[in-house]
């Protein structure tokens, strides 16, 4: 992996966005808000659902956003941030962060590095997901975790007819396909089995959910590939894009998965070789936590 360029343009205009679920999330934004005033900076704070602080961010040229939550919170901000070019960075508020890069007890010292321009740039490559049926676009959206195609409430599996750049691959007979970035494959499709990618990567990962008698490995495309996934079946089925709310899914449709238009911007602080540092402690935390110990009793 090429070495990112450390020393960034320091951000002037500020924009903080609280998960409205996180009881101290509020109070968190004002006092970084109140934080970049005293620091000659334009900020602003919002919940990151209000469709005026949304409005307002499209509306200004921002230098950057704060997100403050978990990583629900990072994918929101993630796509609400992605098609304006601003960086994203994360203060975890949440239980795993992989996606966040600051605690919450350590902000202070961490905005007065971005204040700096003490960070670097990390570009995630996102999907863009299409439901179309009989034709016609039912739904297109912005992917940066995976879009899921499966079953729904009834235990059956789905026939999942599959393409790739327009050549019939496979039909999976399964509970569902996942159609993962590498920022998606230490998410729900590690969970389905896939392998882990370094997060820089650009490609498209595929990852079926429960196989039945049907190919049951992970496969890793190109990020020039078209994916085309025509669903069969006679019960409920659905589509999930980030772990959202489920759309309903018809015999026939066709979901198409390509390379975004956008990619999401995180401000990093940490050393770029982050991702494999703190695998262990992101797969194994219970692991890492008595190692921890260990080396503090030494």
């Amino acid at each position: 992996m090429s070495e990112p360029a450390k020393a960034n343009i320091p951000p002037k205009r500020v924009a903080v966005l609280a998960n409205p679920q996180l009881a101290q999330a509020s109070e968190m934004a004002q006092a970084i808000t109140d934080r970049l005033t005293a620091l000659d900076r334009s900020a602003f704070w919002g919940e990151i659902n209000d469709e005026q602080v949304r409005q307002r961010m499209a509306d200004e040229a921002l230098d950057l956003a704060i997100a403050l939550g978990g990583d629900g919170t990072m994918l929101r901000a993630g796509h609400l941030c992605a098609p304006l070019g601003i960086p994203v960075l994360g203060i975890n508020m949440g239980r795993l962060g992989f996606l966040t890069e600051v605690q919450q007890d350590s902000w202070e010292s961490a905005l007065e590095r971005v204040a700096n321009g003490d960070y670097w740039i990390e570009e995630r490559m996102m999907l863009q997901a299409t439901h179309r049926r009989d034709s016609e676009m039912v739904g297109s959206w912005q992917v940066l975790n995976e879009c899921f195609v499966g079953r729904g409430e009834t235990v059956r599996p789905v026939d999942l007819d599959t393409e790739v750049d327009g050549r019939y691959i496979t039909t999976f007979v399964a509970d569902g396909l996942i159609a993962a970035t590498a920022t998606g494959s230490t998410a729900y499709a590690l969970a389905a089995g896939g392998p882990i990618l370094p997060p820089e990567l650009r490609n498209i990962l595929l990852v079926p959910v429960a196989p039945h008698l049907s190919v049951d490995r992970a496969v890793v495309l190109h990020e020039g590939s078209s994916v085309r996934v025509v669903v069969h079946t006679a019960h409920q089925a659905i589509l999930s894009i980030d772990g959202g709310p489920p759309s309903p899914v018809q015999d026939g449709d066709s979901i198409e998965i390509r390379a975004g238009e956008h990619s999401a911007r995180f401000a990093r602080l940490q050393d770029p070789g982050y991702f494999y540092s703190n695998l262990t402690s992101w797969m194994n935390p219970l692991r890492a936590n008595k190692g921890n110990r260990s080396r503090d009793a030494r």
